[in-house]
């Protein structure tokens, strides 16, 4: 284990602490916002591609979404949630467990309200079947991900990628 802030080594190869996965994880979420988010308890694993509007350096996460949809009938108060998250350059992958209501707070809607948002309610904000979710992150599990060139280089010069692999993996608390 190392000491907090040095460089994690194993070898001549740095290792991504779970401090580490974390912020990528925030940063790369911000900037991709894509996720398939499901409520295991009530969909039976179901998921849906969800645009994620992150709040602050560790959520809430946001999703704008209609009231007739599955996923905004079956949520209740504090419902179990989760989301599968692959960055665009699928260098990092992740699936985040949380709770996840119904929150239409005016000013988060105001504040969250963009031209792409927009695009999907013809009454605006005040569109009857406009809804906010409101997640709240708890746990996730966080994936580096090496190009497979690179992956089958370490192969070819006598590395094993697997164990590179668990290297760069890591259940972290993001509450």
């Amino acid at each position: 284990m190392s000491r907090a802030g040095a460089p994690n080594r194993q070898g001549d190869r740095t290792l991504a602490s779970p401090e580490e996965l974390k912020r990528k994880f925030w940063k790369t979420l911000k900037s991709d916002m894509t996720v398939m988010l499901g409520l295991p308890e009530t969909e039976h694993g179901h998921t849906r591609p969800m645009t994620a509007q992150v709040e602050g350096e560790h959520g809430p996460i946001w999703f704008f979404t209609v009231r007739s949809a599955a996923v905004a009938q079956n949520v209740r108060t504090d419902t179990p949630a989760m989301f599968a998250f692959a960055s665009k350059d699928h260098e990092l992958f992740a699936t985040a467990h949380g709770t996840l209501r119904l929150d239409n707070d005016r000013a988060v809607i105001d504040r969250l309200w963009n031209q792409f948002v927009a695009a999907w309610y013809e009454g605006g904000k005040d569109d009857p079947e406009l809804a906010l979710l409101r997640f709240e992150p708890s746990q996730a599990e966080i994936w580096l991900n090496e190009t497979s060139l690179f992956a089958g280089i370490k192969l070819l010069l006598g590395s094993d990628p697997k164990e590179a692999y668990r290297e760069k993996t890591a259940k972290v608390e993001l509450s």
